[in-house]
C-alpha cells in the first residue's frame, strides 16, 4: 500500500486525530468507533491502529488485538442494549463485500425485523472440489511452511 492509499483511509485519518469518530474503545492497537452509516443500534466498528488492508495483510498479533477488542465491545452490546443475537463480521476484498481496504470487523446487534440481511445459500451448492479435498489441503497450509503442495485453483 503506497503513502498516497493509507493517507486517504478515512480509518487512518480518525485512528491519527483528523477525522471524527464516536470512539467507543481504545487501547495500544485497536479501535473501536460507531460507523458513519450503522446497521443497526449498537452497531460498531473495530479497526487495527496501524494500517493493514484486509486479513491477509494484517500481522497475526494485530489480528488477535482486533478480535480481542471486538469480543470486549460484543459483551459490552450485550449487556448495554441485550439484543436477541449478533454479528461479527469482517470481509477481505470487492468480492466479498469489502468497501474500505483498511481491515474493519463489524460488530452488529440483531434484532427481529431489523434491515440486515446475510443468508447463505440454502440446499445443495455445487462445488470445484470435495469437502475432504478442501480440508486437506488447508490442514496442509496451516501445518507446514512449505508449499509443495499444489493449491486447490492449480
Amino acid at each position: 500500500m503506497t503513502n498516497d492509499e493509507v493517507e486517504s483511509c478515512p480509518f487512518c485519518a480518525i485512528v491519527n486525530g483528523s477525522a471524527p469518530a464516536h470512539v467507543v474503545h481504545e487501547d495500544s492497537t485497536t479501535m473501536a468507533i460507531v460507523p458513519r452509516h450503522p446497521a443497526t443500534t449498537g452497531h460498531v466498528l473495530v479497526i487495527p491502529k496501524e494500517h493493514a488492508a484486509d486479513a491477509w495483510s494484517i500481522s497475526r498479533r494485530d489480528f488477535t488485538e482486533v478480535n480481542s477488542s471486538a469480543w470486549l465491545v460484543a459483551q459490552a452490546v450485550r449487556k448495554a442494549l441485550n439484543p436477541p443475537g449478533l454479528n461479527i463480521i469482517s470481509s477481505t476484498g470487492e468480492v466479498a463485500t469489502q468497501t474500505v481496504f483498511h481491515l474493519h470487523v463489524h460488530v452488529v446487534p440483531r434484532w427481529a425485523g431489523d434491515a440486515v440481511n446475510l443468508e447463505w445459500p440454502h440446499g445443495s451448492t455445487p462445488l470445484d472440489f470435495t469437502r475432504e479435498e478442501v480440508a486437506e489441503t488447508l490442514r496442509h497450509y496451516i501445518t507446514s511452511e512449505r508449499t509443495t503442495k499444489p493449491r486447490l485453483q492449480d
